[in-house]
């Protein structure tokens, strides 16, 4: 059964709550630019492909309501900061408007042409998985990060389907738990076989020769290949390094910021500390110990193997 983030209902968007996964199944009904952005920024939609779109839509439900295009774009630009998929569809959006043409069929461009590349980046970047490969994933990078499909994720489900007996090693990905909660979710309902792992056991069963290679997807990639993603990243990176085994990062062109050059020129997203100190309203902190949160790290070119895009795999 094929997973979906959030579906377009014509006057509202409905958006699965990624933060009550995997306990439920929680559809919010938003119907103002402000409550799109406050569930972006708040993490009810992540991923930045999902983030985009989401955006979109959000954009769309402004202008109809007959808000400042201006205000509208602005405030759902501020609400993250790294994922670049977020501006790239905004400015889309507001280009569209500009010129006239019907921004409700653009914002659905935008989530079809996001299917679209995903389901081409799991057709090329299949090739690159060997059979019966044990695959290290982080975060997640399925249906739920994007309109569809997936990335990384996009790729092992397309791999799974072609017949190669794939199995995953699924890093619980601290301190949202975007892997233990929500790729498990995707992989079970899929029938992928997998276990989840705590993020610093990856290390040692790359010693022990059990993971093939390393998938993940990007939140955003520089003109000369810097890859921002989930905190957590650029450690399997070095990992992988150091063990020679390949690193695959897997996202669509729409990732790509061609106006930024080197890790400097990413802006890195830092988050509040209670939600390292907390996990679900409950302590696992002291309370007046300190907590750093940065929500992504940055990757750089020269620990990549390669980056599958839906138009060709990208390689040193």
């Amino acid at each position: 059964m094929e997973v979906k983030a959030f579906y377009w209902e014509g006057s509202f968007l409905r958006l699965l709550d990624q933060r009550e996964l995997p306990e439920r199944e929680v559809w919010l009904r938003l119907d103002h630019y402000k409550k799109v952005a406050q569930a972006i920024k708040d993490m009810a939609v992540r991923g930045a492909p999902a983030i985009g779109c989401v955006a979109a839509y959000g954009f769309l439900l402004g202008v109809k309501a007959g808000e400042d295009p201006k205000v509208v774009y602005e405030t759902l630009k501020n609400t993250r900061p790294t994922a670049y998929n977020l501006f790239w569809a905004l400015d889309r959006m507001k280009r569209a408007l500009e010129l006239g043409k019907n921004i409700e069929e653009e914002a659905k461009a935008i989530e079809e042409e996001d299917y679209r590349a995903n389901k081409r980046i799991g057709q090329i970047g299949k090739e690159l998985i060997p059979e019966g490969a044990k695959v290290l994933t982080h975060c997640n990078t399925g249906a739920l990060a994007t309109a569809g499909w997936g990335t990384a994720l996009g790729v092992i489900r397309s791999a799974h389907y072609s017949g190669k007996k794939v199995f995953v090693w699924v890093d619980e990905t601290r301190p949202y738990l975007q892997g233990s909660k929500l790729t498990a979710w995707e992989l079970l309902k899929e029938g992928i076989p997998h276990k989840i792992i705590t993020d610093s056991t990856a290390g040692y069963l790359m010693r022990k020769g059990l993971v093939d290679c390393v998938l993940v997807g990007a939140d955003r990639i520089t003109k000369d290949y810097h890859v921002a993603n989930k905190i957590g990243t650029y450690a399997l990176s070095v990992l992988s390094k150091s063990h020679r085994i390949p690193f695959y990062v897997v996202a669509p062109k729409s990732t790509f910021d061609m106006n930024s050059h080197g890790e400097d020129s990413i802006r890195i997203e830092e988050r509040s500390q209670e939600e390292v100190k907390n996990i679900k309203g409950i302590a696992i902190a002291p309370k007046d110990s300190p907590a750093l949160h940065l929500a992504f790290d940055i990757t750089p070119p020269e620990n990549i193997t390669a980056i599958i895009t839906e138009e060709d795999i990208i390689k040193p």
